[in-house]
């Protein structure tokens, strides 16, 4: 049984090194809530939430998730003894809502638990992969700055491109693209961009020959994507839609999706991700691991997911120097030949530089209530 003596949070904020763009917004500044837990034999273990600023993605922000961590999550799991961290996470479901503040605090208790048991958290989940395949996101500008972005990140070995559309912009960039690139591996993450009135246009880019088109509809639709399907050929992903294992369950008996993109902060954890992962490879459906603009915390978590076995497809998870001048963790997320080492280190395998997260932190605080 493991007590938790204290939980420490930290809002920090990072400037990414290009600004993100997508037909939603555009994102220069990451806030991000870093938290330490630390057990009473000192012990510690570190997590992430990764809500925006802003409620563009989801309806939590970090303000919201900040609350909910301070008034609700943290106070409860300070009086709890804990024998596994998916107890933490089914603990959390009390509560509504709020998945990526409940993942944040969760995760923490992953790398805790998994650096307690002397083993890598992609060992301690059942990971089966010693390096995990490296895709890259390309942000919205024109398509010859953004083939000119792509050659750049061929070279560097990444093994799958994807890039943001809309109505507006879509077909004629990724026609433009796939001329440049005819066997690369790509693409096409539409956030919610479209309705089932736009088939014809979704249809024409199935001669494309794109590897899948990511969440063209409603980001809580389930029901239409199954109809888009039915007249698509390019494979659908889903994303936003799958904010929990019966949002899977569901997707899968109505064929909505032929692939589910994980992300652990919008199901609410890496005990929720880790299901969804065995429920999809029990049912043949592929998977792969999506990002969030993350610190090396939560990019070291994705990495440990993304050697479970039926994650088969590339993921969003590139080097830290892709995002920041300097990163949280030591040493750095980097990309040999389109792969990632998986890291053999206790816990999440890396050094967290405390140090910098505190110069960098816009607000701290520390539960029960120390003086930092």
């Amino acid at each position: 049984m493991m007590k938790i003596k204290k939980i420490e949070m930290f809002l920090t904020k990072m400037e990414l090194l290009q600004p993100f763009r997508t037909h939603l917004g555009t994102v220069s500044e990451r806030e991000s809530i870093l938290l330490k837990m630390t057990d009473m034999d000192g012990v510690s273990g570190w997590g992430e939430v990764v809500a925006f600023s802003s409620p563009w993605y989801t309806e939590e922000t970090i303000q919201t998730s900040w609350h909910m961590l301070e008034d609700f999550f943290i106070p409860s799991l300070l009086q709890g003894q804990w024998e596994h961290p998916s107890e933490i996470h089914d603990a959390l479901l009390v509560w509504k809502g709020n998945p990526m503040a409940r993942a944040g605090v969760e995760m923490a208790g992953w790398d805790l638990f998994a650096k307690k048991a002397g083993k890598s958290l992609s060992d301690y989940i059942g990971g089966t992969r010693k390096k995990v395949e490296a895709g890259v996101v390309v942000s919205v500008d024109s398509p010859s700055s953004m083939i000119e972005t792509i050659t750049l990140r061929v070279k560097e070995g990444y093994q799958r491109v994807k890039v943001k559309v809309d109505p507006g912009y879509d077909y004629e960039m990724l026609h433009a693209i796939r001329s440049e690139f005819p066997k690369l591996a790509l693409m096409a993450d539409a956030n919610s961009a479209y309705t089932l009135d736009a088939v014809d246009r979704l249809r024409k880019l199935d001669e494309l020959q794109l590897m899948m088109i990511e969440q063209p509809l409603a980001s809580d639709d389930i029901v239409e994507h199954a109809e888009l399907q039915k007249q698509l050929t390019t494979p659908i992903c889903l994303d936003e839609s799958i904010v929990s294992y019966q949002d899977a369950v569901n997707a899968i008996k109505l064929g909505s999706c032929q692939v589910i993109n994980i992300k652990i902060g919008r199901v609410g954890g890496l005990t929720n991700a880790i299901r969804i992962h065995d429920l999809c490879m029990r049912n043949r459906l592929p998977v792969w691991c999506g990002g969030m603009l993350e610190t090396g915390i939560s990019r070291l978590f994705n990495i440990a997911l993304a050697s479970l076995p039926n994650f088969t497809i590339p993921g969003d998870i590139s080097a830290s120097s892709r995002y920041w001048k300097k990163d949280v963790i030591e040493p750095e997320v980097v990309v040999t030949e389109g792969k990632i080492t998986v890291p053999t280190s206790p816990g999440i395998g890396y050094r967290v530089n405390e140090r910098y997260i505190r110069d960098i932190s816009a607000k701290t605080n520390s539960y029960p209530k120390v003086d930092l």
